[in-house]
């Protein structure tokens, strides 16, 4: 009876030289085990050539880049903000994601409500295709953009932030604010710029990738709202003056960054974002 190579024969080869094995190890095995030589021999260099060319065919990551990193290592209660000490609430290593507590005080929430609020219009999402920005229907939020140091307050939070996360102050787009009304949300997605779209080359010239994102909650909506993190089943709560930290080092979805504000479902939230560029954003 001739010898059949099996999807089942295939996996094993693969997963042999993929756990360090050589081929004249493998040949032995398969000999020991009853296999005819020539018949081992096609198994093997059919299945590795193919699974060699559907590797090659695989696109390449983005090479990873240098990101922002709260000084965690040790487990600390609190980090030094320059100004103000900060919790340590919760800490997640890949991805890397921190939740931070009392990064602003509730005066600081308000300031920054008060002064966003005359100036909030829909919230746009960057357009991909030409680097501009546009209406999302994923996005049905209010908001608005503070210039970087444009007020004393958002002088003494942007340098907060770079304290905390060890990230130049002069890499971090301008902090937006956001309200969400009750039924208002922000579907998942990614915040670094889709290498594959036609507009990010421009977008990039401003100070290259993002590749950190902070999210402060300055008002708590009475149901819903969270921050949720889908692949890695995580919602963070919006407790007004916290903060959530998350960093991905490369444009890819491997970096499992996908996240979105949970639909508020009775009261309002508002937020403010700050992002980080690799470079100083102009």
């Amino acid at each position: 009876m001739s010898q059949q190579i099996t999807p089942e024969l295939r996996s094993w080869i693969i997963a042999q030289a993929q756990a360090g094995h050589s081929a004249e190890s493998v040949l032995q095995s398969m000999k020991a085990s009853g296999w005819d030589e020539d018949v081992a021999v096609d198994a093997m260099e059919t299945t590795l050539r193919g699974h060699l060319d559907a590797q090659s065919a695989q696109p390449s990551l983005p090479p990873a880049v240098p990101v922002p990193e709260p000084d965690v290592a040790n487990a600390p209660l609190y980090l030094d903000g320059g100004d103000r000490q900060v919790a340590v609430l919760s800490v997640m290593a890949a991805p890397r994601i921190v939740v931070f507590g009392g990064l602003l005080s509730d005066e600081e929430c308000d300031a920054l409500m008060e002064a966003a609020r005359p100036r909030l219009r829909r919230s746009l999402t960057v357009a991909t295709q030409t680097g501009g920005e546009e209406i999302n229907a994923d996005r049905t939020s209010q908001g608005m953009f503070f210039q970087r140091g444009e007020s004393d307050l958002v002088r003494r939070i942007d340098a907060r932030i770079a304290k905390l996360i060890n990230w130049p102050e002069v890499n971090g787009e301008g902090i937006q604010v956001l309200q969400y009304v009750a039924g208002t949300e922000y579907k998942p997605h990614y915040d670094y710029f889709d290498p594959a779209e036609p507009g990010t080359p421009t977008i990039l010239q401003r100070g290259g990738q993002r590749v950190g994102t902070v999210v402060m909650y300055l008002s708590e909506p009475d149901n819903g709202g969270g921050t949720v993190f889908p692949d890695v089943q995580l919602t963070v709560a919006p407790k007004r003056g916290n903060a959530v930290f998350f960093s991905y080092d490369r444009a890819d979805p491997s970096t499992r960054t996908l996240h979105g504000g949970a639909p508020v479902t009775a009261g309002e939230k508002w937020i403010a974002t700050k992002w980080l560029r690799e470079r100083e954003f102009v």
